[in-house]
């Protein structure tokens, strides 16, 4: 075994290794970018070092800082984790010629099995059925155009690199497929570096099926069962379980035998995923499936696995990598129970799920013997715009099903996070949801059912709005010592006192009257203030923002929208669509900001005249920042 290992990673998935490894004796080198310094799995690793700034391009992609960390600290084995540089050849490459072990695949594997249209090619080959599609050679938007035609729509494009639903779009129409095709290619090259891209017919209503495989290189390879990861939003997970509910025995056995047979075709050894799509949304003995691609690393939804198996993962990898055997044959390997993930993200599913950035003011996680609740945050850290917005992961494991979906409900009502937004009460009503408790369900069903999933229930939250405002003037009385005076609270005489203020709450403006009962509701919610003049209040599993507005001020410097387009979140501008001078229509793209793994495209509201481009392309912006000022037609800027 390993003496010291090296996890070029951070977050969850870095404290998730050092568990393993600190259990099996072998020291950790943790590294980490300059603002996570102070980082949970910084402190946890018995080593750790800084290997360069916050863009990940600069740090936890830079192959070169990555070994010369190991180096420096004479790491005999590194672990990639997941997403970063996980599946990149050069890496396996870099570790080879400093002698130092890659936990995973051989390059060549990862080179076969990591690009999606290869892997589409090995899988023809070994006789594993796939979607149907384009994915040659040629991926130039000439090509792509006509080979869409022959496909036919609606159908999908994908990166060929990469995974977690970047360089993925839906095109229902052909004139949907060139704005898809720029925006695929420049957001899969800035997330892998590998900005070619691949056609797909789109299957109808499929569930996402994928099986846990597991090489060493003894030759042998075997399934750890499947796992259902249907239910996404973007493409991306957002709740997976294990096994997957409503699975017949036949298929079962002829999914994991595919997965099986395209792991021997290339003499994998370590820990994959092979992913498929069932069409029609049912599990039967005769049900289609398709393989989509392979994942030549560790999932994210993996501890579903290893609740129901009972098996660790990551020490399978480690004693893999170092040699040894599978530590189970096949028909060794059993599973019990039912297990269910949820990931806690910090966005706005009411936005189109926005990735949301801020400190941790509160963040409570519940705490249960039958939960098992994997995150790299603690309270009073930052949620980077820099990396992927997952908070935590929490998952249970139950004798079935219904009993796994009821722990996470109940594991919800312990959750507080204030100082950003989560998905926590979309992830609620997500659990609750009747086709999710039948197990009817398809990728369709989020987007189908957006609306009612996102709806913001009016319960408690004029409750919340009050007692906010209470907490902020407390706040304020306390620093001024309680001198009427010094309040800035409307001032009355009488016996009945009633305090009116203007608030910006989530952003509008809203004038919040307080009544005699405000600091008992105050004792009701949980609630984060800031000197910043800023309360978080949490309601219903929903954080609500108050803001005091200074009385002295205009109403229109408080309204949010300054007649001017900005940044939407901190993140560097991918694209500049207009120039100045240009006339544009309402509902033209104008600029592209991409942050937290994915790209956020804005738009014009008007048509008008472009009046200012105040940045380029590659520019580091902050929320809020103005980018670009446009004149409509009628006078008024955006």
């Amino acid at each position: 075994m390993f003496k010291r290992l090296l996890i070029a990673n951070r977050g969850e998935i870095a404290c998730r290794i050092i568990r393993t490894a600190r259990r099996l004796g072998i020291e950790t080198v943790a590294v980490f970018s300059d603002v996570d310094a102070e980082a949970l799995h910084v402190r946890q690793a018995d080593h750790a070092v800084c290997i360069g700034a916050a863009p990940a391009t600069e740090s936890y992609l830079n192959v070169a800082a990555i070994m010369q960390a190991a180096k420096s600290f004479q790491a005999d084995a590194l672990h990639p984790g997941y997403g970063f540089l996980s599946e990149s050849p050069a890496l396996v490459e870099a570790c080879t010629e400093h002698g130092v072990t890659f936990i995973g695949p051989t390059a060549d594997a990862m080179r076969q099995l990591g690009l999606k249209d290869e892997a589409k090619r090995i899988a023809v080959a070994a006789g594993v059925p796939i979607v149907p599609g384009y994915f040659g050679a040629a991926t130039d938007p000439a090509t792509l155009v006509r080979e869409a035609k022959s496909i036919g729509y609606p159908l999908m494009v994908k990166a060929v690199a990469g995974g977690g639903g970047r360089g993925m779009r839906v095109v229902s129409k052909p004139g949907e497929l060139a704005e898809a095709l720029e925006s695929a290619g420049r957001e899969a090259g800035a997330a892998f570096g590998e900005a070619r891209l691949m056609l797909e017919k789109l299957v109808e209503s499929p569930r996402h099926i994928e099986v846990q495989v597991f090489g060493d290189q003894h030759g042998n390879a075997i399934h750890l069962f499947e796992r259902d990861c249907t239910l996404q939003r973007r493409h991306q997970k957002v709740i997976e379980e294990a096994p997957a509910p409503g699975m017949s025995t036949d298929l079962r056995r002829k999914m994991t035998a595919a997965a099986v047979k395209l792991a021997k075709a290339v003499g994998y050894a370590g820990a994959g995923t092979v992913e498929f799509l069932v069409e029609g949304g049912e599990l039967s003995a005769d049900a289609p499936f398709y393989f989509i691609e392979m994942n030549t690393r560790l999932q994210v939804e993996h501890p579903v696995t290893e609740a129901i198996t009972g098996l660790d993962l990551v020490e399978w990898q480690l004693r893999v990598a170092a040699g040894e055997p599978l530590p189970l044959e096949q028909d060794q390997v059993r599973h019990s129970g039912h297990a269910v993930e949820l990931r806690l993200y910090a966005e706005d599913p009411a936005a189109d799920f926005q990735p949301s950035v801020g400190t941790l003011q509160r963040f409570t996680l519940p705490d249960d013997d039958c939960l098992r609740v994997d995150t790299g945050l603690r309270q009073g850290d930052a949620v980077s715009p820099f990396y992927d917005p997952m908070i935590a992961k929490v998952i249970s494991h139950a004798p079935d099903r219904p009993a796994a979906l009821h722990a996470l409900d109940n594991a919800l009502e312990e959750l507080v996070v204030l100082g950003v937004v989560t998905n926590a009460s979309f992830l609620r009503a997500l659990l609750r949801h009747a086709d999710v408790h039948s197990g009817h369900l398809d990728t369709g069903l989020i987007a189908r059912d957006f609306d009612s999933l996102t709806e913001l229930l009016p319960q408690y939250r004029a409750e919340a709005v009050e007692a906010g405002l209470w907490a902020l003037l407390k706040q304020q009385s306390s620093k001024t010592g309680n001198r009427s005076w010094d309040a800035d609270d409307s001032f009355q005489l009488g016996p009945a006192r009633h305090i009116a203020r203007q608030v910006l709450v989530d952003g509008a403006l809203q004038a919040v009257v307080l009544g005699v009962n405000a600091a008992t509701l105050s004792q009701q919610f949980e609630i984060a203030v800031t000197d910043r003049r800023t309360a978080f209040v949490w309601c219903g599993l929903r954080q609500v923002e108050l803001v005091l507005v200074d009385p002295g001020a205009s109403e229109e410097a408080h309204v949010a929208g300054d007649g001017q387009t900005r940044a939407p979140i901190t993140g560097r501008v991918a694209s500049i669509e207009v120039t100045e001078g240009e006339t544009i229509e309402e509902g033209a793209t104008v600029f592209v900001v991409e942050a937290m793994k994915m790209e956020h495209v804005v738009r014009s509201d008007v048509s008008g005249t472009v009046e200012q481009v105040l940045v380029a392309v590659g520019d580091q912006v902050s929320s809020g920042d103005l980018i670009v000022a446009i004149r409509s037609a009628v006078g008024e800027r955006i």
